[in-house]
């Protein structure tokens, strides 16, 4: 069977840039330039409001995108910032005409010195969840080194302004992809921009804890920004990437149906959490049901089952006293591999455990034989086996955890040729 690609999920297509294609018109005062992130022009005769302003390398190019579209110079009197990823933000100079306000969460600053203070430990993880589409040699959009706009306006809940004739109003939703993600709403329009609020796909799970490593965001506190956007009744929702939702019973049938799911997979997570089950028994147990499942998105409903559990108890999960201390498992286990008989021995019940279809509990195993081997034929082969069981089982549904077993599968086949 053909192992699925993250090339060729749904995800690339909801990112791709493509400087040849133009802005496009949403209604008369509305306009979207489609890029990693995507950037979008309010017009109105006394200014124009930008929100999101893509990556550095594609910021020239959108804002030349908006103005053929438009037929004049844009008029940038505002730039708003749905949340502080370079995706967001990198092309910020070439819209910060003078005398443009730049408006932003007051995390972004904090948010933006993380990144840079740790892009040294994320670049690396980004890449082997990544490996596929970006291998080592590939361009690099400077994602931990972009420069942040500066000499911003900074709000904590709210904030309100006017362009003209339409106003506008910045609303705080922590719960984002980020600590400073931020909902624009147009009252007078009935118009909300989320922004990645919602995660990068439309309609899957929001993703509250990656596997790339990031700052987790609430689960309890996403429903209540849910909730609070909900209540705005919006006509039109915009998100930072796919297609305008347009219609007020969609876009409140739509929203209605993510906190639902959400809802119940926190609510069933907390009824198991107080009967005691543990994390891994919950991850296994809980399926959202048939009325509540959601689109394709980055990772199975177990992620989130786990997210809400850490979210509440924390990292020691009662399971082991050994958790409690910097010594890991793989400190034995070539001791255990030893007792087991050997690398090879241990490799080969492996392989009756992929014959079975208990992949995971091959990749126990084989980490175990490698631990004490690393070069050992037979384990990598039955891992390389457990790995493409894995992704063939993932369909191409799940982005994030395809993305990592492709690196698995990358990393073990360069073993095996002695790589």
């Amino acid at each position: 069977m053909t192992l699925p690609r993250t090339a060729d999920h749904q995800m690339i297509a909801s990112i791709a840039w493509d400087p040849a294609k133009p802005a496009e018109r949403i209604n008369d005062h509305l306009l979207m330039s489609r890029s990693t992130t995507n950037a979008y022009v309010i017009t109105d005769p006394a200014g124009d409001v930008v929100i999101n302003t893509a990556l550095a390398v594609q910021g020239k190019r959108t804002r030349e995108r908006f103005e053929e579209l438009l037929g004049r110079p844009l008029k940038v009197a505002k730039i708003v910032y749905t949340q502080s990823h370079p995706d967001h933000t990198g092309g910020w100079e070439f819209f910060a005409d003078p005398g443009v306000e730049t408006i932003g969460q007051r995390a972004f600053p904090q948010i933006c010195a993380e990144r840079k203070m740790l892009g040294a430990f994320f670049g690396p993880r980004n890449q082997r969840v990544l490996a596929a589409l970006v291998p080592p040699g590939s361009p690099d959009h400077n994602w931990f080194a972009t420069r942040d706009p500066e000499n911003m306006t900074l709000f904590a809940d709210t904030h309100k302004f006017s362009v003209g004739s339409r106003d506008y109003e910045l609303i705080s939703t922590p719960a984002g992809e980020t600590l400073d993600s931020l909902a624009v709403w147009m009252p007078k329009e009935k118009t909300l921009f989320v922004g990645n609020l919602m995660g990068a796909l439309y309609g899957a799970p929001p993703h509250f804890s990656t596997i790339r490593g990031d700052r987790q965001r609430s689960v309890p506190r996403f429903l209540n920004d849910i909730a609070r956007l909900i209540a705005l009744e919006p006509e039109m929702m915009v998100t930072g990437h796919d297609e305008p939702t347009i219609g007020k019973d969609r876009v409140a049938a739509d929203l209605g149906k993510l906190h639902a799911a959400v809802s119940y997979i926190h609510d069933e997570t907390v009824k198991g959490m107080n009967a005691q089950k543990d994390v891994k028994t919950l991850m296994r147990e809980i399926a959202l049901p048939d009325h509540l499942v959601l689109a394709p998105g980055r990772g199975p409903v177990s992620w989130y089952v786990r997210a809400v559990w850490e979210e509440y108890a924390g990292w020691f999960q009662h399971a082991s006293t050994t958790e409690l201390y910097g010594v890991p498992p793989s400190s034995v286990w070539p001791e255990v591999a030893a007792l087991a008989g050997g690398a090879t021995a241990l490799a080969e019940k492996a392989k009756a455990r992929v014959a079975a279809g208990e992949n995971v509990e091959a990749l126990h195993l084989t980490e175990i034989a490698l631990a004490a081997e690393p070069s050992n034929r037979p384990a990598l082969e039955a891992s390389l086996a457990a790995y493409e069981a894995l992704a063939i089982a993932n369909a191409g549904v799940h982005f994030d955890e395809l993305g990592w077993l492709e690196g698995r599968i990358i990393a073990t086949k360069a073993a095996l040729n002695g790589e």
